[in-house]
């Protein structure tokens, strides 16, 4: 009678701590909380229910499941990978792929595992886009290449409700041999730029000096024309000023004379005494006309006369 009353109690503690753990199982997968950056995809015995923002999330449990995706952008640093570039050169490739979940279910059921699925494309894309370009232009051409290897990931990824939002290249890394090499063509290019631009300062200097010499030239002889021209108009204003002078004396002489009424003889007079001062100079040659020879023998008869007349003091 005891023994049947032991195990009759403890098949029914048994029996209690099972409920009470399905109870809290129930509980545990009714009750879900979904955090900020997250939503919550419901499934119905395997089939997609509906779709949960973040916060408190109800289900039946045993029935409905619950799967969390992160909707935030998510920084997928790729491996180094060796790539062949269009003139057969192996150089290593690094890239960081930014991601972002845009629908939760196409994301989950569109393909098995996007994780695995977003890096394995990004490796092909990297190699089939590096693939089609030169060394020097897999260096220089980084935003390119960016772009082509995110073009040709978003066609893939649109029916998978992921975008990628941006790519990264950290490292192009060619081998060492070739870092040497194209040290070397660096610096002669740099050499070679540093001699023209040597030659292109003293072809512009020479240019430079050329022009000053020739403004100084053309300058030189503004100068001297206009020298030449204020010398002209000065004696220009010189021979008009003296051109005056003489005009204004004459017209005083002969106004003086005019005034005075003189008579014939007294003319006759004053031309004699020009005429002798003209020839009591040295350097001058004084041609005398014809017809004043006349006039100089009465002049000087005239004068002789005046000479021997007496005085009004003289007295016979």
């Amino acid at each position: 009678m005891i023994v049947g009353i032991s195990i009759g109690g403890v098949i029914g503690l048994a029996l209690a701590v099972l409920v009470m753990l399905v109870l809290i199982l129930a509980l545990r997968q009714m009750v879900n909380i979904v955090q900020q950056g997250e939503v919550g995809v419901v499934k119905h015995l395997g089939e997609y229910r509906k779709t949960h923002e973040p916060g408190l999330v109800i289900i039946t449990p045993f029935v409905d499941s619950l799967q969390r995706v992160d909707m935030r952008e998510i920084p997928r640093p790729g491996d180094r990978q060796d790539v062949i570039t269009k003139d057969n050169v192996v150089v290593t490739v690094n890239a960081t792929i930014f991601t972002q979940v845009v629908v939760a279910e196409q994301a989950l059921f569109s393909i098995a595992n996007f994780d695995v699925g977003i890096d394995a494309l990004a490796r092909t894309a990297l190699r089939s886009v590096i693939g089609t370009m030169t060394l020097d232009q897999a260096l220089s051409e980084r935003e390119n290449i960016n772009t082509d290897v995110q073009q040709q990931m978003e066609a893939v990824t649109d029916k998978w409700g992921i975008r990628i939002n941006r790519i990264e290249i950290i490292e192009i890394a060619p081998p060492p041999k070739i870092l040497e090499a194209l040290a070397l063509q660096k610096q002669a290019d740099q050499e070679k730029r540093a001699t023209i631009l040597q030659s292109e300062g003293h072809q512009q200097s020479a240019i430079n000096v050329a022009e000053g010499a020739a403004q100084a030239a053309v300058r030189q002889a503004e100068g001297q024309r206009q020298a030449a021209i204020l010398r002209a108009e000065g004696n220009r204003q010189a021979a008009i000023l003296e051109s005056e002078g003489r005009a204004q004396a004459i017209e005083t002489v002969y106004a003086a004379i005019k005034k005075g009424d003189p008579d014939p003889t007294l003319v006759a007079i004053l031309q004699l005494d020009t005429l002798a001062k003209f020839a009591d100079s040295p350097n001058a040659k004084t041609v005398v006309p014809f017809e004043s020879a006349g006039l100089l023998g009465a002049a000087q008869t005239l004068r002789s006369v005046l000479a021997a007349a007496p005085t009004d003091g003289d007295h016979p």
